[in-house]
């Protein structure tokens, strides 16, 4: 039986870790991440980079946890939720941060 790698997280991190493991072909990769389509997308991008490199990933996208059952290891590359402050708002941080060095 192969084994599975679950990477959570397909930012650039967690993208680039589920890119090495597909081009080593050390097991089976799902790339999970809560962001709609990005990791399906990813997975994508690495199944095709193999056609042209001359090897055969076997690389999942998932928005779930579905996919990752079964897995060997799970490395998880995912940062914290920031909620998204506007600029009005980083201007004043940034004031504030400046007044007080």
């Amino acid at each position: 039986m192969r084994r599975k790698v679950t990477v959570v997280g397909a930012g650039n991190v967690g993208a680039t870790c589920a890119q090495v493991l597909a081009t080593r072909d050390y097991a089976d990769v799902v790339l999970v991440d809560i962001k709609e389509g990005l990791p399906q997308g990813k997975a994508l991008d690495i199944d095709q980079m193999g056609a042209v490199l001359g090897f055969e990933p076997n690389v999942t996208g998932s928005n779930g946890y579905e996919e990752t059952a079964g897995s060997t290891v799970v490395v998880v590359t995912a940062g914290r939720r920031t909620r998204r402050s506007s600029r009005t708002s980083r201007r004043r941080w940034s004031r504030r941060a400046r007044t007080r060095s």
